[in-house]
């Protein structure tokens, strides 16, 4: 019975994959299933009513302040879940809510949400300063490039490293938000706190014309 219900899950997770494959143009079926990693995203799911609620059903909000998290890595999106859990980076709804998600249900979450169509942002905000920064950053005041580590458009660029997320489409008030949170050291979980550096090193203009030339990726 147990190999029976098995072997179901697995053609779910199949099917679940094929459907995104067919849906999602320029996008492997190898792709997406590195981007989904080990999780169960049929699991996830129904797993992640709560999480609907504010992240939209397919990962696409509508509050500009709250992530979108469609095509996400799963391995970022838990990596962020358990620092919410720890306490490594705080935020007084996603602390609470992180806690009552079990490290299973935590990974397979993530692995729906990295299941959607990855975000897209409406082409605006070609901004030749900001353009200048994404691509070949500021080494004159230790700016990396955007691109080194969140890929060509924003669109992620290593699925096993977790600490380099899909950027590009996502809401401008929210890339915003944390660039400030880290230049004033409100938000701490970069490693080797690369993303503090940066956030430092930006005006408030470069800050302005950078959240809105990603968001339009």
């Amino acid at each position: 019975m147990i190999r029976i219900q098995s072997k179901i899950a697995t053609c779910l997770v199949a099917v679940a994959l094929l459907a995104a494959t067919t849906a999602y143009a320029g996008e492997s079926a190898d792709v997406i299933k590195q981007r989904i990693g080990t999780g169960d995203p049929v699991a996830g799911k129904s797993e992640s009513s709560l999480c609907q609620g504010c992240h939209g059903e397919e990962g696409l909000s509508l509050e500009e302040l709250i992530p979108n998290l469609a095509g996400q890595y799963a391995s970022y999106i838990a990596k962020e879940l358990r620092n919410y859990q720890s306490g490594a980076r705080t935020h007084q709804i996603m602390n609470a809510m992180a806690k009552t998600i079990t490290d299973t249900g935590l990974v397979n979450i993530a692995a729906y949400f990295a299941s959607q169509e990855k975000m897209q942002g409406g082409g605006w905000g070609d901004n030749r300063v900001a353009k200048k920064l994404f691509l070949k950053g500021d080494m004159t005041r230790n700016i990396q490039s955007c691109v080194s580590c969140h890929g060509e458009k924003g669109k992620g660029k290593a699925t096993h490293i977790s600490t380099y997320p899909v950027i590009g489409g996502q809401h401008k008030a929210y890339l915003r938000a944390q660039l400030i949170n880290w230049r004033k050291d409100e938000r701490t979980n970069s490693p080797d706190s690369v993303m503090s550096k940066i956030a430092k090193s930006l005006t408030d203009a470069e800050i302005e014309a950078l959240t809105d030339y990603i968001s339009g990726l």
